[in-house]
């Protein structure tokens, strides 16, 4: 048996798989149903997941080419959800030990307000929440936020750098025991034990301190997905946990590697950031069962729906300009996101997909596929694991409520009953779960 133990989140994006949505059992209505959403949180906690994790896109994606005549394909599931701040409250409410994770984009937001939002949830949750830390490649979004084109890439790290230095010199405002709320003496805070963050930089100039005081794991666990050069940077140096696009063991490997060398050469423990590798459960009661459920999702997603989605994270390669059914082309550097761009042309060239396929491949969603009975799943997740290609994963459940049932109530339980992976919870913070306690003098305060 394994001593290794998973580290377990569930990534839960309406229409992440651009046909399951059409299922005859699907919900689509999870896109903006409260109850829904309250359920599969409840369903992660039941399995003893460390968190569940919502993404956001703050636009309808293909905006501009909709207003410019432009609707190929563009009406795509994955652009109706709730702002994911306003859901974490409302779960934090019906759960008492589920981490809560939301992405927060830093390219449009203040980080005043950022830091105050995530440390008043960490109130509300009893220290259960995560902030995923993005620059956004989402070209569209940019015009929702005052601007007629997305900065550029270097940029919009540089931009995160400094953003993610004022959030977490915000939340290290005020010592744990600052707020003494002390009656006889009518003293509420103690002002020697808060301080003034006078932060004057090239992109923010903040003073400080939050409102909130410190907040009950010291600091929200930081998440991040950037696997460009910046982005390894920036993640080495500030992340908690990082979410990978990897599919391939080997440079699944060598991207955990990577990581860990360059956090130590910021000063941190390797042991205290986590890796976790985005996959897709497709779960049956046989292996063919579940590649007959694969086939049968597939076929719900349409053509033009398929390479609508690949435009984007492409960073705006018209493929229809190209034969679909021929091979990739090389696609051009832009201002989208790397680490799609890059696994764009890895999955095509390692499976010899046209870019039809390719297509389908990313309308199921951009992370591993894992398609069998929950035996090979955790035959495949365990072999991950021993291998050190990851720390854990963060699942992709394809839709509600099968697909989030099938992975919590039949993957889970077999993850379990080989040893790696928990049966209870031992702590009650998201730090606890993942085992990314803050080290140093920042644990002490």
């Amino acid at each position: 048996m394994s001593q290794k133990q998973l580290r377990l989140a569930m990534f839960l994006f309406p229409g992440y798989h651009l046909g399951a949505w059409r299922l005859p059992n699907a919900i689509p209505e999870i896109d903006l149903g409260i109850d829904h959403l309250v359920r599969a949180a409840q369903l992660a906690e039941t399995a003893k997941l460390d968190a569940i994790f919502f993404e956001d896109q703050a636009a309808v994606r293909r905006s501009n080419d909709i207003l410019n005549g432009d609707s190929y394909g563009a009406a795509n599931p994955r652009s109706i959800h709730f702002d994911p701040m306003v859901v974490l409250p409302a779960l934090a409410m019906a759960t008492t030990h589920l981490g809560l994770a939301a992405t927060s984009t830093a390219t449009f937001n203040e980080p005043y307000n950022l830091a105050r939002r995530f440390s008043s949830i960490d109130f509300i949750s009893k220290g259960r929440v995560g902030w995923n830390l993005v620059t956004s490649f989402n070209e569209d979004e940019a015009q929702n936020f005052g601007l007629d084109t997305h900065l550029q890439h270097a940029d919009r790290y540089e931009r995160a750098s400094e953003f993610v230095d004022v959030v977490t010199g915000l939340w290290d405002g005020w010592h744990a025991d600052a707020i003494v709320r002390d009656k006889e003496s009518g003293v509420y805070f103690d002002v020697s034990k808060m301080r003034f963050l006078q932060h004057d930089g090239k992109h923010f100039k903040v003073r400080g301190p939050l409102t909130t005081g410190r907040s009950p794991q010291g600091r929200p666990v930081i998440f991040q997905a950037g696997s460009s050069e910046p982005g390894r940077v920036l993640a080495a140096r500030t992340a908690d946990v990082v979410f990978t696009l990897q599919s391939d063991m080997a440079k699944a490997r060598a991207f955990r590697d990577d990581i860990r060398r360059r956090a130590v050469e910021f000063g941190r423990s390797p042991d205290k950031i986590k890796i976790l590798v985005g996959m897709t459960p497709i779960v049956g009661d046989t292996d063919d069962d579940a590649r007959a459920l694969a086939r049968q999702m597939m076929d719900l997603i349409p053509e033009d729906m398929a390479i609508s989605n690949l435009i984007p994270l492409s960073g705006g390669f018209d493929f229809r300009q190209h034969d679909l059914h021929g091979p990739m082309p090389d696609l051009p550097e832009s201002n989208a996101g790397k680490s799609h761009r890059a696994a764009i042309m890895s999955v095509a060239r390692r499976n010899g997909f046209s870019i039809l396929e390719t297509a389908r491949y990313f309308a199921e969603g951009s992370y591993l596929k894992m398609v069998g009975a929950p035996q090979s799943i955790a035959d495949t997740m365990q072999a991950w694991l021993e291998a050190d290609a990851c720390d854990g994963f963060l699942a992709v459940p394809t839709h509600f409520p099968t697909g989030v049932e099938d992975f919590t109530g039949r993957v889970v339980p077999e993850l379990q009953r080989r040893g790696i992976f928990r049966t209870e919870y031992t702590g009650t913070k998201l730090r606890e779960h993942l085992g990314v306690e803050l080290e140093g003098e920042m644990a002490g305060r």
